[in-house]
């Protein structure tokens, strides 16, 4: 037994792999052992990640998930950034062979979303730029341009979201260079790209009112056929789209665009959908259609949703024409209706088009009208209910006069032209069968059925020249 050890099996092998998977299993162990220390003792895990990067020979994966979680450490919990950037920069050191591409890239897209999320408090913008061009940088070595558009887009949109339109102005310029090729064109197997930086760029100038550069983008998102794009993307465009239809007081085009928005943050499961179904309600409403939007397969399921059940009511109540309703739905449900300032700078113009429509029915039984008693009614100020008659009178919707001078509204009740023309034509029609029976009384056996020759019995149709009509003498 004693001679056994000095034998040769040929597995001189084993004992490296044995050797290997203990050292692995401490490694791992240590690695657990630290992360179990995050919540309570942050600053004892950080050095016990600090020793598993230490020890390692070779960089590996174990040391990349120990720098991984110093990072997260090192900004969320210890709120130390500057610390957190070393670490960070260390760990794109392995993404080049250490870990898999896939892995790294998760990581990376972690890491980015929750520096710029403000997770770990609030980033001054010279750390957030630092953190992204550190990333720029290893993804331009390790020649990962599909990652690197990424990280642009993301960076893009995190400073929309902090109205850094100068930072975000300069960057999208750098974006649509990669979508460029030899002649400065856009490249069609770029398509998908291009409409997130339309995306992106369309919304920086929807928050500036640009209505110009909106314009340019919107058309342009719509001359891209080679793309497959998200439909959270679509979703933002078409938006937009709506929004800038809506500054031109085109309410169809916008209710169109509203509702192409509303179906793709749907299927993206965007929770965006929901504002944007109050967006198609107001545009509905102000084409004045008798149409209700959930009425459609799409937004039914969302009728009774508490977020959207105040803008049905409202629905209902401009349909009935009942100003005073919408009134008071938008007094009592000012969260979900007015504290959106798009919603709320329409508003006017939809309570204007209320008022103006429960104005017609209102003075259609009468001849003469007080302003005081209009004003009483819609419960506005008497020069508002002033002017929408005004408009009503010249737009041909209401046949009247306003007296300044007696404050009241004076309306001519004299029936319209076709409607006298359709009397005319009706009393002619009875003239014409009394004298053709008077005509058959008293020539039972034919005969001539006129009074003189040539001479015609029938008679003219008031307010027209029968003689010149179609019909001419033979009659």
């Amino acid at each position: 037994m004693q001679g056994s050890d000095d034998e040769d099996y040929g597995f001189d092998y084993s004992d490296d792999d044995d050797g290997n998977e203990a050292a692995s299993a401490d490694v791992e162990n240590m690695y657990y052992t630290a992360k179990s220390k995050k919540e309570d003792n942050p600053e004892q895990a950080l050095k016990e990640f600090r020793i598993i990067v230490d020890q390692e020979e070779e960089k590996g994966d174990w040391g990349f998930k120990a720098l991984k979680q110093s990072t997260k450490l090192l900004f969320l919990a210890l709120r130390r950034p500057s610390e957190a950037l070393q670490t960070y920069t260390q760990l794109l050191t392995y993404t080049k062979s250490a870990v898999t591409r896939n892995y790294s890239e998760k990581t990376i897209n972690g890491i980015l979303d929750y520096v710029g999320g403000g997770k770990g408090g609030p980033v001054d913008v010279d750390t957030l730029e630092k953190f992204y061009q550190v990333t720029k940088d290893a993804l331009l070595e390790a020649k990962n341009d599909r990652l690197s558009a990424k990280t642009n887009l993301k960076l893009a949109k995190l400073w929309l979201d902090r109205k850094e339109y100068q930072r975000m102005s300069k960057l999208i310029r750098a974006l649509h260079r990669t979508t460029a090729g030899v002649d400065g064109e856009d490249v069609a197997q770029k398509g998908t790209q291009l409409l997130e930086i339309y995306a992106l760029e369309i919304q920086m100038y929807n928050e500036t009112k640009n209505f110009k550069k909106l314009k340019e983008i919107y058309n342009a998102s719509n001359a891209i056929r080679s793309a497959i794009p998200h439909p959270r993307i679509m979703g933002v465009i078409k938006e937009c789209g709506g929004k800038m239809w809506m500054g031109e007081r085109q309410w169809n085009r916008a209710s169109e665009d509203f509702f192409e928005s509303f179906r793709n943050y749907d299927e993206a499961g965007s929770p965006q959908r929901i504002q944007v179904l109050k967006y198609l309600v107001l545009a509905n409403m102000l084409t004045g259609s008798e149409v209700n939007p959930f009425d459609s397969q799409e937004t039914k399921p969302y009728k009774n949703d508490p977020q959207i059940k105040a803008m049905t009511d409202l629905v209902d109540a401009y349909q009935r024409r009942e100003v005073h309703s919408a009134e008071r739905i938008l007094r009592d449900n000012r969260a979900t209706i007015m504290d959106d300032s798009f919603i709320k700078s329409y508003i006017g113009e939809l309570l204007r088009s209320l008022r103006t429509q429960y104005l017609i029915d209102l003075i259609k039984p009468y001849t003469r009208l007080e302003l005081t008693f209009l004003a009483k009614q819609l419960n506005v100020e008497k020069d508002e209910v002033e002017e929408l008659l005004i408009n009503l009178i010249l737009e041909g919707k209401v046949d009247g006069r306003i007296d300044q001078v007696g404050m009241r509204l004076e309306l001519d009740k004299k029936q319209p032209l076709e409607k006298q023309r359709y009397n005319s034509l009706e009393k002619w029609t009875d003239a014409l069968e009394g004298i053709h029976a008077a005509v058959i009384g008293k020539n039972p056996g034919g005969g001539n059925r006129g009074g003189g020759p040539g001479e015609s019995m029938l008679p003219s149709m008031p307010g027209s020249d029968f003689y010149g009509g179609p019909w001419g003498d033979r009659l």
